[in-house]
Formats: C-alpha cells, sequence, structure tokens
C-alpha cells in the first residue's frame, strides 16, 4: 500500500514548507522583524523633539522646555529599545531558521528513506543532492533574510502610512503617490522573472548533473579519449547557464531601481504640494517638517518589500521542490508482524516501471522455506524485478505477493526487510573500515561474529593484506577494492545478518572460478533452512537449486528441478547446452 499521510496544515506551513514549528517561529520572526523597521524610525523621533523644542523661540512659542539631559536620556533610551529587539529579531530569524533548516534536510531524508524506488528512477541523484543540500541552503538564507523582513516591512508601512495619514492626509497622498505605478511594474517583472527563474534553475542542474556524470564514468571518458569532448560540452552549458543568470540579474536590477527612482519622486511632490499649502496658510510649518523628516523613513520598509518580493520569485522554485518531495507518497503497513513461515508466494503478478511498459505478465510460483528458488533466463526476462518485489522495493498493480501467508503491501517496508538478506550485483560501500561496513548486516554484532562472517564469506585473505586489517577505510564505495572483494564484503554482511529469506542477485559474478567455488561453502552456510531466490547466468551457481523458474520477456515459461527441465529439453536444457558448448570451445582454444 502506497499513500501519503497527510495532516491539517496551516497556509503559512503549506506556502514555505514549513514545520508548525518553523512556522510559529516565522510568526515570532515577523513580529520583531516589524518592531525593528519601527525602531528605525526612533533617531527621526529624537531629531524631530529636538528641533522642536530648539525652534520654539522661532515660532513665538517661548524658550525651549528640555535640557540636555533629556536628550541624553532619550538617547540612550531609544539606543536600549533598539539592541533589544534587535536580539529578539536575531533569535527569532537567524537561530529559529537555522534550526528550521536542519529539521527540513532531516524531513527530506527521511522522507526519502521511505519512499518507494519507484521515485528514484524518475530523479537522478545529482537532482535529490540538489534538493537537499543546495535548495535547502537557500531556503536557509532567504528566510533569514527575506521572508519575516518581507512581512514586516509590509506591516510597517501599513502602520506609517496610517499614522501620516492621521497628522495630514494631503501630504501623505502626496507621499505615496507614486506607488500603485510601482507596484505595477513589480508585479510585471515577477510574472517575467518567475519563468526565468525556473529556467535558470534548470540550467544550473543541467550543469550540476553534467559535472557529476563526469566524474562518475571518467574513466570511460578518458579511456575513449573523451576529454575534449566533454570539456566542450559543460564548458558550453556553463556559458548558457552564465549568460540566463546575466539577463535574470540585469532585468531584476533595472525594475528594481527604475522603481525606487519613481518612488522617491514622491518626496519631491511632498515638498512641493506642502509649500503651496503652506503659503496657503492651511498648513502648519510643524506638519511640514514632519513629513521632509519622516518621509523618507516611509520608503524603506516600501523599497524591502519590493526587494523581497522580486526575491520570492526565486524562492518559489526552491519552495515547490521540497513540498513535491514532502507531499510524495510513501510505503506504509503494520510495523509489527508475526510471520511463521517464510514462503514466498507471486499470485498474478503483473508490473510495469512505467505506465503502459509492463515488465512482468502474469506471473505465479512459490518459494518455499529450505528451499533453493532459482531464476534464470536472458537479460531483460525480469529476474531482478522479481526479487525486488519480493523485498518489496516497488509496489505492484496486479496480483498479490506475500510472505508467509501475509501480503507483504500490508506490511510496513522496514519491518518487512528486517526478515531479509540481500546480495546484489551493485555492491554498495561505504567510505568506513571493513569492519563497519560488514557490521551494517547487524548494527548489535561483536567483532568476533564480524570477522567470522568475513572468513565464511572468503575476505580474510584479501583483508589480511590491507595495512590495517579490518580497520582499514576501503574510499568512498570501496574503490580501494576490487570488483571481487567487494562483492565478498557484500556476502559477509547477508551472512552476518542471518535472516530467514536470502535473495541473491548474481553474487558471485564479480568472482573467478576458485573463489566462487569456496564462496559456495560459505553461502551453504547463508541459506541453511531459508527461503532462498537466487539470480544467476552460470549453470553451476544453480546446479543444487530445488526449483528453477525460467523466464523470457517476462514470463515463465518453464519451472521445475534442475533434473527435470534438462529432461524436457526446453529454454533451461538449451541455455546449459550453449554454456557447455562456449566452455568447450574455450578450452579447445587454449588446448590449441
Amino acid at each position: 500500500m502506497t499513500s501519503y499521510i497527510a495532516r491539517d496544515v496551516t497556509p503559512l506551513e503549506r506556502r514555505f514548507a514549513l514545520s508548525p514549528t518553523g512556522a510559529r517561529d516565522l510568526k515570532r520572526g515577523i513580529l520583531y522583524s516589524t518592531l525593528l523597521n519601527l525602531t528605525f524610525i526612533l533617531p527621526s523621533v529624537f531629531v524631530f523633539i529636538f528641533f522642536s523644542d530648539f525652534l520654539r523661540p522661532a515660532f513665538g512659542r517661548g524658550e525651549a522646555k528640555y535640557g540636555w539631559q533629556l536628550y541624553l536620556i532619550l538617547a540612550l533610551a531609544f539606543t536600549l529599545v533598539t539592541a533589544v529587539v534587535s536580539y529578539l529579531q536575531y533569535s527569532s530569524t537567524f537561530m529559529a531558521v537555522y534550526r528550521e533548516s536542519a529539521d527540513r534536510r532531516i524531513r527530506v531524508a527521511e522522507k526519502l528513506r521511505r519512499l518507494p524506488l519507484s521515485f528514484f528512477g524518475r530523479h537522478d541523484l545529482s537532482d535529490l543532492t540538489s534538493t537537499v543540500m543546495a535548495d535547502n541552503t537557500e531556503l536557509e538564507h532567504t528566510f533569514s533574510h527575506a521572508v519575516p523582513q518581507l512581512f514586516a516591512s509590509i506591516i510597517s508601512v501599513v502602520l506609517i502610512t496610517l499614522s501620516l495619514c492621521f497628522y495630514d492626509w494631503r501630504l501623505s497622498v502626496a507621499l505615496l503617490a507614486p506607488l500603485p505605478l510601482v507596484v505595477l511594474i513589480v508585479l510585471v517583472t515577477r510574472r517575467m522573472l518567475r519563468g526565468r527563474f525556473q529556467e535558470s534553475y534548470r540550467l544550473k542542474r543541467q550543469v550540476t548533473e553534467d559535472i557529476q556524470q563526469g566524474l562518475e564514468n571518467i574513466r570511460e571518458i578518458k579511456a575513449y579519449r573523451g576529454e575534449q569532448a566533454y570539456l566542450r560540452a559543460l564548458d558550453h552549458s556553463l556559458n548558457v547557464l552564465e549568460e540566463e543568470m546575466i539577463r535574470d540579474e540585469l532585468l531584476a536590477s533595472v525594475c528594481m531601481n527604475a522603481s525606487v527612482v519613481l518612488l522617491r519622486l514622491g518626496l519631491a511632490f511632498v515638498a512641493i504640494l506642502g509649500a503651496s499649502l503652506l503659503q496657503a496658510g492651511t498648513l502648519d510649518l510643524m506638519a511640514y517638517l514632519v513629513f521632509l523628516v519622516f518621509g523618507s523613513s516611509v520608503y524603506i520598509p516600501i523599497e524591502e518589500v519590493l526587494n523581497y518580493s522580486i526575491l520570492l520569485s526565486y524562492l518559489d522554485v526552491r519552495i515547490s521542490r521540497v513540498r513535491q518531495i514532502e507531499e510524495m507518497p510513501v510505503q506504509t503497513g503494520k510495523a509489527e508482524v508475526t510471520i511463521r513461515r517464510y514462503d514466498i508466494a507471486f499470485d498474478h503478478v503483473s508490473f510495469a516501471y512505467e505506465p503502459g511498459r509492463e515488465v512482468l505478465h502474469d506471473i505465479s510460483f512459490t518459494a518455499r522455506q529450505g528451499e533453493v528458488t532459482a531464476l534464470v533466463g536472458s537479460s531483460g526476462g525480469g529476474k531482478s524485478t522479481i526479487a525486488k518485489l519480493a523485498a518489496r522495493f516497488w509496489d505492484i498493480e496486479e496480483g498479490r505477493i506475500t510472505l508467509g501467508g501475509r501480503d507483504i503491501s500490508q506490511i510496513d517496508p522496514e519491518a518487512l526487510l528486517a526478515h531479509f538478506a540481500i546480495v546484489f550485483q551493485d555492491v554498495v560501500l561505504f567510505n568506513a573500515s571493513v569492519m563497519d561496513n560488514i557490521r551494517i548486516g547487524r548494527s548489535g554484532a561483536t567483532d568476533e561474529e564480524v570477522i567470522e562472517a568475513a572468513r565464511l564469506a572468503r575476505c580474510e585473505e584479501f583483508v589480511s593484506q590491507l595495512p590495517e586489517g579490518y580497520d582499514t577505510l576501503i574510499g568512498e564505495n570501496g574503490q580501494k577494492l576490487s570488483g571481487g572483494e567487494r562483492q565478498r564484503i557484500s556476502i559477509a554482511r547477508a551472512l552476518l545478518k542471518d535472516a530467514p529469506v536470502i535473495l541473491l542477485d548474481e553474487a558471485t559474478a564479480s568472482l573467478d572460478v576458485e573463489n566462487e567455488t569456496l564462496l559456495q561453502q560459505g553461502i551453504s552456510e547463508l541459506v541453511r533452512d531459508k527461503t532462498v531466490l537466487i539470480i544467476a547466468h552460470r549453470m553451476r551457481t544453480i546446479r543444487r537449486a530445488d526449483q528453477v523458474i525460467v523466464l523470457r520477456e517476462g514470463r515463465i515459461t518453464e519451472s521445475g528441478s534442475p533434473e527435470e527441465l534438462l529432461a524436457q529439453g526446453g529454454d533451461f536444457a538449451a541455455m546449459v547446452a550453449l554454456q557447455m558448448k562456449e566452455r568447450e570451445e574455450i578450452a579447445e582454444k587454449i588446448n590449441k
């Protein structure tokens, strides 16, 4: 069962892909950012009080009433208030955003861990890495520097504008007269930039994919002398990205600077209108001075709103990617399930990686506990797909797969995999010691148990030659080891886990004949009294199988014991005969 476990989310959580805690922190950040914006007016208030008192004699209002002590107290009080609000604003934005960013990375990683493998088939590694790292870094920067300030600036503008309107609505209208045109320019710019930001992001992701592809395939590039062609292609991608980013920055800067210039014309309107009203005797000089002093303060939060609104268009691309992952359906099921027998049964199973491209057609068979079931057939026949479906790496649309009679779609994937030990041809190792890589099979295993599993998997010979033995770091994905050595570590993991169900996909493909023969003894320990699904092209690997399932183009063509299938003279017998013929031809060439 694949489902998305949803909960009620607030508009703020959904809009910015926040957790409930992150949404609460954002509200606090908006509050303190608003207060901080209002404290920026305090210097203007100080100047206004000073000049109002200083100019009293000039207006015939008597002598100045306040001494320097009051101004000193006001300066200290305003400074203290600004310092306290700044501290609260920093804690509620920067520190809270860093915590939310860490939580978001963990949420995304946890979600990726629970997603079905079908999701990863549609997304490459660089794309997902970009979401976990680069996208979250950009969100962290934007939320700490822009989003709370954007809302705070809007609130500040409204409060300051209302205050000025109560003082004199005519000058307030003049001060904000250019604002409708400025807002129109910004909305048009945002609309233009939204599509351009998406294209810019796509190009940046393409460059990242090109670089990663080059690193992953460096051996093939060098082997076929493709360095120059690769570098030319990468250079072209970088140039296209650079040109796109320059155009975006140029468009944004031109529109924003034009908006700021237009907005500042409001102060000129105030000066002209105020002088006219003052001359007509319908405006008090102090009111005129108030607007001249405080007018520029109104523009600061407005300009911040304009800048942050453009930045939010860029942020939307990142938010949508994080939200896309967080809203993906996950595989669910019962976490506590009692299984007494471990027969695996496929009951009329059909499966497609993509709609309309079915790779398995009406598959039915049972792999019984205590027996080895071998899957054979040509490449692309569906053998590996069957093994992965048995472990619920994907969910099927048609049919039913059971483990001990229980439908595996009703079992939590992690609870299900606790019963499986898996050795695939593509081994994944970590840049850790040999000991730690084997101990992944069972985290609580002692060193002695790890070494015993390594001995059964024939790891002792090459481990003894490593500089620090079992404590040697083997490099990223085991790059310091050969393919056969990496495969043996993978088998040692499975031996250590000692699970009741074993999946072996070309487990000995990377080994020579001598080591394969020796390793079969270790595998015989692994599969004893277990349910075993084994995939192999070498017929000698499955000669002791209890049941052989022959697959061709996603369909079962034959099934039975090796002896029964050889007697039938069908596909299995033809495969065995072909391999024997090839072996004889090789031996004949060697003898010559």
